[in-house]
């Protein structure tokens, strides 16, 4: 008896990393079609607060409003360091 059309296997990655096919392995597709929606998606500029950043190239970003071009993490805009770096810097602003 065949599966109806409404029924999905089990896991299917389906999405941007559905072009790979069955290879690969279910978990390295699935972890690719989560960096691309994140890569993908529109990000907020640091510079004029629009959410219109697009990645340009590997670790390049620009913002199609205000043409603000900045150098950022590979598949994010901001990466975790760099928050953590910013925190740091306006607790020393406070302190002064």
């Amino acid at each position: 008896m065949a599966k109806s059309s409404k029924q999905r296997a089990k896991g299917r990655v389906t999405g941007s990393a559905g072009r790979f096919g069955p290879r690969y392995g279910r978990f390295l597709r699935k972890r690719v079609n989560e960096i691309e929606k994140i890569t993908n998606a529109k990000h907020l500029c640091p510079k004029c607060d629009t959410e219109a950043v697009s990645r340009k190239g590997t670790g390049i970003w620009e913002c199609k409003k205000c043409g603000f071009k900045y150098a950022g993490g590979a598949y994010v805009p901001q990466t975790p360091n760099l928050k953590v770096a910013l925190r740091t810097i306006e607790r020393s602003l406070i302190k002064e």
